[in-house]
């Protein structure tokens, strides 16, 4: 279902896809089956998403980012793709952020460009992750560091 308040111009959204109101979804873009795309979300040209992935209201994802399946995008998570960025300056070629099977990602966290957030893991809340995150691990705070449980 893709809303009719929404501009979806990709042709790569897989079956039973719901995509809300007030997002945009850019053409290059390729989302999986089983996806919910909440509203006022902006999708760019150089995104993977896999399949039943979640990304709730606010989020931007920009060229350069994958995610894999079975992802949880909490609301207003911040991706960024250029560590230098300038206003009408571009790099040659955006990082790549890798969201890998089964994350979690809380609301508001902030993930910065080239890092990998491992399998199983989880980001809290307000976190701003600034490097790797392991697979199967807690991460929290500015800088996100992890937890043990």
């Amino acid at each position: 279902m893709i809303h009719n308040l929404s501009d979806v111009q990709s042709s790569n959204i897989g079956c039973n896809t719901n995509i809300w109101q007030f997002c945009v979804v850019l053409a290059n873009a390729v989302i999986g089956d089983n996806c919910n795309v909440c509203s006022h979300c902006l999708i760019e040209n150089d995104v993977i998403i896999g399949d039943n992935v979640t990304i709730k209201s606010g989020v931007q994802i920009w060229d350069g980012i994958i995610i894999e399946d079975n992802v949880f995008i909490g609301p207003n998570v911040t991706f960024t793709n250029d560590k230098t960025p300038r206003s009408k300056i571009y790099p040659e070629k955006f990082l790549k952020t890798i969201i890998k099977n089964n994350a979690s990602i809380g609301a508001n966290a902030t993930i910065l460009p080239g890092v990998t957030v491992g399998e199983f893991s989880m980001i809290g809340a307000g976190s701003v992750v600034t490097k790797n995150v392991k697979a199967h691990t807690t991460v929290v705070g500015n800088p996100a560091r992890e937890i043990i449980k």
